[in-house]
């Protein structure tokens, strides 16, 4: 589906988005500097990694880290995450209280660690305390409360429609729908039919996430559920560029140029640094890693050498002990024309903003 110039794009509160596009909330990914980037390249909203509601662990590094929103363009959405009402309403006061102009909550992580705490989707089995949880977050602030949910617990529970009901009627301004169960966790594929239905029994906005990874698929879904927006996580995961791909193919119907070689590396370089800034080197090193191998392992990269196959360019970056080490690899890389031989580069600049 294609965009409609005269449709107006959604909002949540009194935030418009400037397009259709999302990242999606994910732990140990969407920290600030990759949310930076995505927003610099098309994104029209993003939302930070979940935030526990324990206040014991509000000031550990790891929740420093996550509530670190320095430098970055409003509106501010911050995903909290917990099972207990109160608990969680006083997170969402206390994330409001450092700037979060959205306050999105977690009904959709399907990880072990967190449903065992009978946080995320774990709580889509328990409709009474759903609703109890939205009620006290939404009269907890005043900033937009939006919630991320599945379609379920398993196929015998998918009660993705009663919840997103129960969500509308307390207040909820936008709602994001993943098209699995919880059982399903990433496996197999998305479905579009409960999103779909939900949609059209909502009068909120309603987003749609799961499996979205090309700007054909995402007007599939589009055109399929009638959603508002669409919501993207690890189609992002290496390929920043989705979000400005994506775009362009749903206003103008056509598909935008791959980004040019010099601009991947001044991206995934760039990446780097900031990377390193924001953890410190050691750290940041090792966060690296897993950001770099999704570059490695994209088709929309290609194969940046041909001589070598894409684990050994895994397995070489992720060898690295030092962050020049690190930033080298990525220059050699881009400059290779042929084994051991290595062109000049044109100068590099270290800083996010030059990619």
């Amino acid at each position: 589906m294609l965009a409609n110039p005269s449709q107006a794009l959604p909002a949540i509160g009194k935030h418009r988005l400037t397009n259709r596009l999302i990242l999606a909330p994910m732990a140990g990914v969407t920290d600030r500097p990759f949310r930076q980037l995505c927003r610099r390249l098309g994104a029209g909203l993003v939302v930070s990694e979940m935030v526990t509601s324990d206040p014991s662990l509000w000031h550990t590094r790891k929740s420093r880290l996550r509530l670190d929103h320095c430098g970055e363009p409003g509106p501010r959405a911050v995903q909290i995450a917990g099972g207990d009402a109160a608990m969680l309403a006083q997170a969402a006061r206390f994330n409001e209280a450092r700037g979060a102009e959205i306050i999105d909550i977690n009904m959709g992580c399907p990880a072990k660690k967190v449903c065992n705490k009978a946080a995320g989707s774990a709580l889509l089995r328990d409709e009474r305390l759903v609703a109890e949880i939205l009620d006290a977050v939404v009269g907890a602030v005043k900033v937009p409360v939006t919630l991320k949910i599945r379609t379920g617990w398993c196929a015998e529970s998918n009660n993705g429609l009663r919840i997103a009901r129960i969500a509308e009627e307390a207040g909820i301004q936008a709602l994001a729908v993943h098209g699995r169960t919880r059982e399903q966790r990433y496996t197999g594929e998305a479905e579009y039919d409960t999103i779909a239905a939900i949609k059209s029994a909502l009068k909120i906005p309603v987003f749609a996430n799961g499996d979205i990874d090309s700007p054909v698929k995402a007007a599939a879904v589009m055109d399929y559920t009638g959603v508002d927006a669409l919501m993207i996580g690890r189609g992002a995961q290496g390929n920043p560029w989705i979000f400005r791909e994506i775009d362009h193919y749903l206003v103008h119907g056509e598909y935008l140029a791959p980004p040019a070689r010099t601009e991947q590396w001044r991206v995934m370089r760039g990446h780097l640094v900031a990377l390193h800034e924001f953890y410190g080197e050691h750290q940041g090193m090792r966060i690296a890693r897993k950001h770099l191998g999704w570059y490695l392992d994209r088709s929309c990269l290609g194969r940046l050498d041909k001589h070598a196959p894409k684990r050994a360019l895994r397995a070489c970056f992720n060898a690295l002990e030092s962050a020049r080490d690190q930033l080298h690899y990525i220059d050699e890389l881009f400059c290779r024309r042929a084994p051991g031989d290595c062109a000049p580069c044109e100068p590099a600049t270290d800083g996010i903003s030059a990619a």
